[in-house]
């Protein structure tokens, strides 16, 4: 039933060459939180989606469903719309060799779990690697769902203009359906 493990693709290689290149060329979405909607339940709570976490090398990882965790750079539930980047200066050692490791932990124990969308879900397994990993961003040290769920929707930028539009007119033309409903 487990999904076979991944994990040797988030985990970055520990020579100092590569360590320099990889600094010069990061990708774009390394060390970020993503999200993506989550129809219908984003149509009408525009704050509740899908998380995924990414590696070093911008790859992101995702908690998918029962005994199941993406690591293959493919979330579940399509393209993210949203990032936020985290500064990982504050990890207490090992930068980004810390930050694979504490997602690739993460994936293998996510690997063991029922997935349960209110209690243990896509969220959790981010909350789960950040903890692990021990950084502290944002004000916040003690990772949970809910304080990912927030930060994410009042700082995660916006990818593309289509992501906006993903996340909110779903949601917009719900109100306005509600408003012209009452009004009649």
């Amino acid at each position: 039933m487990a999904s076979s493990n991944h994990d040797d693709t988030c985990i970055g290689i520990n020579n100092h060459h590569h360590h320099h290149q990889q600094q010069q060329q990061l990708h774009p979405l390394a060390f970020s939180i993503l999200w993506s909607p989550l129809p219908p339940i984003t149509w009408f709570l525009p704050f509740i989606g899908h998380m995924g976490i990414t590696t070093s090398h911008g790859t992101a990882c995702d908690f998918q469903g029962p005994y199941t965790v993406g690591d293959n750079g493919k979330m579940a539930f399509g393209t993210a719309t949203r990032a936020l980047q985290i500064d990982i200066t504050s990890l207490p050692a090992g930068g980004a060799e810390q930050w694979d490791k504490a997602i690739a932990e993460a994936n293998a124990e996510y690997r063991t779990r029922m997935h349960n969308i209110c209690c243990d879900n896509c969220h959790s397994h981010v909350a789960w690697a950040l903890n692990d990993m021990e950084i502290t961003a944002f004000g916040i040290r003690q990772w949970d769902m809910v304080k990912l769920c927030f930060l994410v929707f009042f700082k995660g930028r916006f990818l593309s203009l289509g992501g906006f539009v993903t996340q909110f007119l779903p949601f917009g033309v719900f109100l306005l359906i509600v408003i012209l409903v009452r009004l009649l």
